[in-house]
């Protein structure tokens, strides 16, 4: 451009020119592109796994096929149970406590159908079993609330819309919202309903963040595979989808441990008037010995003190006593034996005065 006397401003018209910017935009271009044609690659990874959990989120949040999910979650819950204790040949009474703590339930076979049958049978088993427990679970809540769900809607339908249950898992207290008149009308099953969709969304969305937070530390991984001369994206593909399935491993068993325990908090029951009068009664007693006790010390302390009392003009007790001040005691010096006398006689001390002190 010196060269050819371009000045500040004027158009570039030389056709090299021209041809150098083309092939640098082209260049640039199919760059962005290929980065563009990446990075979609890697959005496709996340979108299918997102569709499946979105499709998952969609039936616990209106309801829909819910009931047929969790029955899905009960057989897979229960068939990785018994093939992961099949596959590491776990003992009989570890496999007896992972049931009891993911499904709430004893064993339902036995050490000897344990070492025979395989894990599809005793998945089979188990599934039953967890779930029977699950329905007698529901029942025992829906007679422990229906009491009170009539007489709100009999006494207050038409004021409250929705009402809020306390429900836990064991570990959490979860207020559940339910409407008041489908609850009255269903007989206590649409509490359940809400129930299985709080605990169902609050599972989902926790895992799927978490596993968020995995993939996006799993692409800025994968990228130092091409050090090693491999594509990034396939070891991000079958990574991912590792990842995947262990995390609707993890929400199927979390949201079936939290159906296990499910149950309403008892609260302590109100003591009845008589309860509270013997209470108030005994807590009386208590207070009237307990006064007669100091009472009685403060008498003994009194006759202790007139006991020692002394006649005569006395200091008082409580006046600080003035000691004596000590002078300091001054050692003289002894005379040795065959020192000089002190008289002055010239002689020494044992010829001396200090004849008599020997004998």
């Amino acid at each position: 451009m010196d060269r050819a006397g371009l000045e500040e401003g004027e158009a570039i018209q030389h056709k090299w020119m021209t041809k150098a910017i083309e092939n640098a935009q082209r260049k640039v271009e199919e760059n962005n592109f290929g980065m563009r044609k990446r990075l979609l690659e890697y959005d496709d990874v996340m979108n299918s796994q997102r569709e499946v959990i979105y499709t998952r989120r969609k039936h616990a949040l209106f309801g829909e096929r819910l009931e047929l999910d969790i029955i899905n979650m009960m057989q897979d819950a229960a068939f990785a149970q018994m093939s992961d204790a099949k596959q590491a040949d776990t003992e009989f009474g570890t496999v007896r406590l992972d049931i009891l703590k993911n499904f709430a339930i004893s064993a339902p076979f036995t050490p000897e159908e344990y070492s025979k049958l395989n894990a599809e049978a005793l998945a089979e088993k188990l599934y039953h079993a967890a779930m029977e427990a699950f329905k007698q679970r529901c029942e025992a809540i829906i007679n422990q609330a229906m009491p009170v769900i009539t007489q709100v809607f009999e006494e207050n339908g038409e004021r409250f819309k929705n009402i809020v249950i306390p429900i836990t898992d064991g570990s959490k207290v979860y207020q559940i919202p339910t409407n008041l008149k489908a609850a009255y009308d269903s007989k206590g099953k649409e509490m359940i309903t809400s129930f299985e969709k709080v605990i169902s969304l609050i599972t989902i969305d926790d895992a799927w963040r978490e596993h968020l937070r995995q993939l996006d530390e799993l692409r800025k991984s994968v990228q130092n595979a091409t050090y090693e001369q491999k594509d990034p994206l396939l070891i991000y593909k079958f990574e991912s989808f590792n990842l995947f399935k262990s995390m609707i491993e993890t929400i199927n068993l979390n949201i079936v441990q939290s159906l296990s325990r499910l149950s309403i908090p008892i609260q302590a029951q109100q003591e009845s008037e008589e309860e509270a009068q013997e209470r108030m009664a005994r807590r009386q007693k208590e207070m009237e010995a307990e006064l007669a006790r100091r009472r009685l010390e403060l008498e003994r302390l009194k006759a202790s003190r007139n006991d020692n009392v002394v006649t005569g003009p006395q200091r008082m007790p409580d006046a600080p006593q003035q000691h004596a001040q000590r002078q300091p005691i001054v050692a003289e010096k002894k005379v040795g034996r065959n020192d000089p006398c002190p008289c002055g006689s010239g002689k020494k001390y044992k010829n001396c005065h200090g004849k008599d002190a020997a004998e």
